[in-house]
C-alpha cells in the first residue's frame, strides 16, 4: 500500500520541483543519492538539439554538472550514448566491459575518468520509450558513494522492475508539467497572447479580446518569442506547447 500511495503522490505533484523532490528522496531509499534526468524535443540524427531547450533535472553538485554538462562531456559518455540508441534499463556494467574488450574511446575514457574522479562509479540507466523520432528523455541514478556495482545490481534484481515503473511514471508526469528554462519563463500576458493566437485569433482579434492595442499585443508577442528564444510566433506556440507553459492552471 505504502508503494501505491508513493506512485498516487506522483501523479498528484502540482510541480516540477515538488515531483523531482519526492523522487530524488524515494531513489535514496534504494541507494541512488545522485539523479540525472535529461529530456530534449529537438532531436535529430546530428544533435539533441540546443542545450538550452533540453529539460534538465538533478540534484548532483555543481562541480559535476558544470563539467559533466556545461562543458559537454555528456556528449562522449557511453551510458548517454547507449540511451540514445536504446530504450529500457542498464546496468553500468557494461562500460566496465567496454574497458576490459578495449572498446572506449578516448573522449569516453575522458568522461569515466571525471566520473571516477565525483565518485560516479556504480548505477543503473534508464531511457524512455519515444513516442517520436524527434524527442528522448532518460535517467541516470548513481549510487552511493561506497556502493559497488555488484551491490547495485543485487538491488535491481530485488527491487528493479518497481524502480523502472517510478521512474516511468515522473518521467510522464514530468511531460505534463509547466517547465522552462533559465529565463525563459512566460509572463502572463505573453503567455495569455500565444494561446489567442494557438486559437487561431488575429492580433486585431487579441487586442479587443485583451483589451488592448494591437502594438502592445505585438510585443508581448515579440517577448515571448525572446523568452522562447525563436524567430516567429508560431515557433513560440510550439515551443510554449512543449514546455506546458500555455493554457495552464494559474496557482
Amino acid at each position: 500500500m505504502h508503494r501505491i500511495t508513493h506512485l498516487e503522490d506522483l501523479t498528484n505533484a502540482q510541480s516540477i520541483e515538488s515531483l523531482w523532490d519526492m523522487h530524488c528522496r524515494r531513489m535514496d531509499d534504494y541507494g541512488f543519492d545522485r539523479l540525472l534526468y535529461g529530456f530534449t524535443h529537438y532531436r535529430t540524427n546530428t544533435s539533441l538539439g540546443d542545450p538550452d531547450d533540453y529539460v534538465i533535472l538533478t540534484n548532483h553538485s555543481a562541480a559535476y554538472t558544470d563539467v559533466f554538462m556545461g562543458q559537454g562531456l555528456y556528449f562522449h559518455a557511453p551510458m548517454v550514448n547507449w540511451a540514445l540508441e536504446h530504450e529500457g534499463a542498464a546496468s553500468w556494467n557494461m562500460v566496465r566491459d567496454m574497458q576490459a574488450t578495449g572498446t572506449m574511446t578516448a573522449s569516453e575514457r575522458k568522461v569515466m575518468e571525471f566520473n571516477h574522479s565525483m565518485d560516479v562509479t556504480a548505477g543503473y540507466s534508464i531511457s524512455f520509450k519515444s513516442i517520436s523520432p524527434r524527442s528522448k528523455g532518460a535517467i541516470a541514478l548513481t549510487a552511493r558513494k561506497g556502493i559497488s556495482q555488484e551491490e547495485v545490481d543485487a538491488t535491481w534484481k530485488r527491487f528493479g522492475h518497481e524502480i523502472l515503473v517510478m521512474n516511468n511514471i515522473v518521467h510522464l508526469k514530468i511531460m505534463t508539467l509547466p517547465y522552462a528554462g533559465p529565463g525563459r519563463g512566460l509572463t502572463k500576458r505573453q503567455r495569455e497572447a500565444l494561446q489567442w493566437v494557438g486559437d487561431g485569433k488575429t492580433t486585431q482579434d487579441i487586442a479587443i479580446i485583451m483589451g488592448l492595442t494591437a502594438g502592445t499585443v505585438e510585443k508581448h508577442l515579440r517577448l515571448a518569442r525572446e523568452a522562447l528564444n525563436v524567430d516567429t510566433t508560431a515557433q513560440a506556440v510550439l515551443k510554449a506547447a512543449f514546455q506546458n507553459q500555455m493554457f495552464v492552471v494559474e496557482a
